[in-house]
């Protein structure tokens, strides 16, 4: 049989379109920072550092609410993405395989479908606090309109400033599981910095993690007119900003030894500074002016790339281990 007469192959299921458009896998380390968040407020919070008492029936009620709700906000974020960029994604490689590329979704699906389970996703959240449920439609909106819409074709700074979107995941968890604890209008008051300085661990790591991606698929951004840093400012120029961010990712960690009323213990700042160091030794080490290898991609900057996704969980499994030991068995290495 002929090359052009072979069948083609068959078209996804419903369920199997409606999951690729919600990205689900991308999402995946987003909502491991928010469960993570969740699971430090209530170990600080039964260690007696919170003055709110939890249960682990209360972790696990707002830890299931968390991750469907996040799920279906975040997803329905990324459809209504696909809808708006349905003009470019057919021309990029790592886009033309989305289901509207393919032909497995129309646009007008994706905008509807993701409307709804963002907006469902976000309402979920009012079941446990409407502070969790105002940050999670704060996230869908600014994604959507701040992001995809307005900056995303108009600037370099595109991920910097769209970074606050994905930053707010450990906000959500800890407003859902501080609950009427930070009742309130103040939608920034969640009774602790902790969930601030989280917020600001996301939001630092965005650049660099993203334009290692945008380093080792170069010209992909630039064929269809979107002005990724190094697309605009050239690739020396967007790595010696990525330095920037892992130093601001290391001044970060070193909060506890400075500001003895954050809550975190000093034990975090050994471990944070050890895991940047291990990250930001990637962004050092990637070459602006390295050849693409046969797979199209430059070798250190894809290293950088995936390290990044490593580090991240890290960050946030760790604190979370760290909080789990008593502070009396911290001694020194415990809160200032």
């Amino acid at each position: 049989m002929s090359e052009a007469s072979s069948p083609s192959p068959p078209k996804p299921s419903l369920l199997t379109v409606m999951m690729r458009l919600m990205k689900l896998r991308v999402i995946v380390l987003l909502q491991i920072t928010a469960l993570c968040a969740i699971l430090v407020h209530d170990t600080l919070a039964r260690n007696g550092t919170l003055d709110i008492t939890r249960t682990w029936g209360d972790t696990l009620t707002v830890a299931v609410v968390t991750l469907v709700g996040g799920t279906l906000s975040a997803g329905g974020s990324n459809a209504i993405n696909m809808w708006y960029d349905a003009d470019i994604d057919p021309h990029m490689r790592r886009t033309m395989n989305r289901p509207i590329p393919l032909g497995h979704a129309t646009p007008r699906f994706a905008l509807i479908f993701g409307t709804v389970i963002a907006v469902l996703g976000s309402a979920l959240f009012l079941v446990v606090s409407p502070k969790a449920a105002f940050w999670s439609a704060f996230s869908v909106v600014f994604y959507v309109f701040v992001y995809s819409i307005w900056l995303k074709r108009r600037t370099p700074q595109n991920i910097v400033i769209g970074g606050i979107a994905g930053s707010t995941p450990p906000l959500i968890g800890w407003a859902a599981a501080a609950g009427d604890s930070i009742a309130g209008s103040n939608v920034f008051d969640l009774g602790s910095p902790i969930p601030w300085m989280l917020f600001f661990l996301i939001f630092f790591w965005t650049p660099p993690h993203f334009w290692a991606l945008a380093l080792y698929r170069s010209g992909e951004y630039g064929k269809v007119n979107i002005p990724m840093m190094n697309e605009v400012r050239g690739p020396e120029y967007t790595v010696f900003q990525s330095k920037v961010y892992c130093v601001l990712l290391l001044f970060l960690g070193s909060v506890p030894c400075f500001w003895p009323d954050s809550g975190l213990p000093l034990l975090w700042a050994f471990v944070s500074g050890g895991l940047t160091l291990w990250y930001a030794a990637s962004v050092w080490a990637i070459d602006p002016n390295e050849p693409f290898d046969d797979n199209g991609r430059m070798p250190k900057a894809a290293s950088s790339f995936f390290r990044s996704l490593f580090y991240l969980g890290w960050m946030f499994l760790s604190l979370v281990l760290i909080t789990f030991i008593p502070t009396d068995w911290l001694g020194f290495l415990g809160p200032l």
